[in-house]
């Protein structure tokens, strides 16, 4: 029986902060990761591969440049899965060395195998070495989560895949069915899209993205369909069937007939929990595979903690990042201030969506008194000058105390230019500050100053 102060089961972003932190506090800590490289679905399916996807296709495509030099221009005519794989797995492997590199300076052990508890303070460990037992006084889950399945469509791995089996087709399709409009279905849409692929998008909720802001989704809605993207909102798939010959078939429930050379299922993502034998930690899962637990990260069992994607919403590394040190934080009893009011939100569809604080339709539902100050990457010298012209950055703010409520920006570099203005807000600033500070010339950020004076001005008229 091997013992150790903290086990953390998982390896992904939550896990691997939750380690580096039990361990900068002094105590041994063991992660268990049934890979045999670490980093989770993040780093091996997830996030790395599918945002390293994008900047190759942007790159391959030119896409960034067309506007500039035109829409014939290209770095790579034919581009094929095996170019985007080149890239993909080279970035993988960086990440994994990283990672464990990590987690050996902090004097992390990695535990290769399938985790399952067998009392709260126990946990099993079966892997290609056979079988092993710890014990611990404390355990962070933090497992993540798998694409979810669906009875209607069976995939298999070529023609109907899922987002961790993308890179398996073994062409770039022609025509791709996408079935989900949530983050991952709508990013993977724009990739393809920009390939030059024929998408349709099913999603059966009336709008994309519905926890962002409207006016940011329908400017992506509009460059979507301008990429000649076709989306069926309100619409769920009734079955889906592999043709005998190529290609793939969707039936939907309002008798509608989708064809296409593949399909991406991409409807939501189940938690990594059956394999735990939670019952016998005193735990159980919803029916997507969340474990529920409390504003410390807590469970319903004192001695474990979750964190990251299996806990659920927002499931973003960066958060889950954020939850596993505060997991293990709260573990040893140190206390760390977070504020997930504050936390941004990173979209990586093309062109990128990235927010923070409170939308329109949130601050209307609540009776807030606010103003929009609106700014157009077009009338920024640093948005002609690299021939993005659709970005635009909308600032909301209270109209009395002129505090900062939320910033919303789409365009290229959005999710490293919101960093400015969620600052400002994590400070409790206001408008003021946009108006009285000086930036960089030329630079996007700029859209800052040109948003606060556009607010401004709307409150002036009255």
């Amino acid at each position: 029986m091997q013992k150790y102060d903290i086990i953390v089961i998982g390896s992904g972003p939550a896990g691997q902060r939750a380690a580096i932190q039990g361990a900068k506090c002094g105590r041994r800590v063991a992660v268990i990761e049934q890979r045999e490289i670490v980093g989770g679905a993040c780093v091996n399916t997830g996030t790395i591969p599918s945002k390293t996807m994008r900047e190759a296709v942007m790159h391959l495509s030119g896409f960034q440049f067309q506007a500039i030099y035109g829409s014939n221009y290209h770095v790579k005519e034919k581009i094929t899965m095996a170019d985007l794989g080149f890239r993909v797995n080279q970035v993988i492997k960086t990440e994994v060395d990283v990672t464990q590199a990590q987690l050996t300076r902090n004097g992390v052990e990695v535990i290769t195998g399938r985790a399952s508890f067998i009392d709260p303070t126990h946990v099993r460990v079966e892997g290609v070495r056979g079988q092993t037992e710890l014990e611990a006084p404390t355990i962070i889950i933090a497992t993540g989560t798998k694409p979810s399945t669906s009875p209607t469509v069976p995939l298999n791995g070529k023609t109907i895949v899922n987002s961790d089996q993308i890179l398996d087709l073994p062409e770039v399709p022609k025509t791709l069915i996408v079935v989900g409009g949530g983050v991952i279905g709508v990013e993977y849409t724009c990739i393809f899209a920009i390939l030059g692929v024929r998408v349709i998008l099913i999603e059966k909720r009336p709008r994309l993205l519905e926890f962002a802001d409207s006016e940011m989704v329908e400017a992506l809605s509009y460059h979507l369909r301008d990429h000649r993207v076709t989306m069926r909102l309100n619409e769920e798939v009734a079955a889906v069937e592999e043709m005998p010959g190529d290609g793939v078939v969707a039936r939907l429930k309002s008798n509608k007939v989708i064809s296409g050379d593949a399909l991406l299922y991409a409807v939501g993502r189940q938690g990594n929990v059956e394999d735990l034998n939670l019952p016998a930690a005193g735990l159980e899962a919803d029916s997507r595979g969340r474990i529920a637990v409390d504003s410390d990260y807590r469970t319903k069992t004192p001695n474990i903690f979750a964190a990251g994607d299996v806990i659920g919403f927002p499931s973003l590394a960066s958060v889950s990042m954020e939850q596993g040190r505060l997991a293990a934080a709260n573990a040893v009893g140190l206390k760390i201030q977070s504020n997930p009011a504050t936390y941004p939100y990173g979209i990586y569809t093309i062109p990128e969506i990235s927010f923070v604080g409170k939308t329109e339709e949130q601050l209307t539902a609540d009776d807030v008194p606010y103003e929009v100050g609106v700014a157009y990457y077009r009338e920024t010298a640093r948005g002609q000058i690299r021939g993005d012209t659709t970005g635009r950055l909308k600032l909301i703010f209270h109209r009395e105390t002129r505090e900062i409520l939320g910033v919303h920006i789409i365009g290229e570099g959005a999710t490293e230019l919101l960093h400015i203005g969620q600052a400002v807000m994590i400070l409790k600033g206001t408008v003021d500050y946009f108006v009285e500070t000086v930036f960089n010339y030329p630079t996007l950020a700029e859209c800052y100053k040109q948003a606060a004076f556009n607010g401004i001005n709307k409150l002036m008229r009255f």
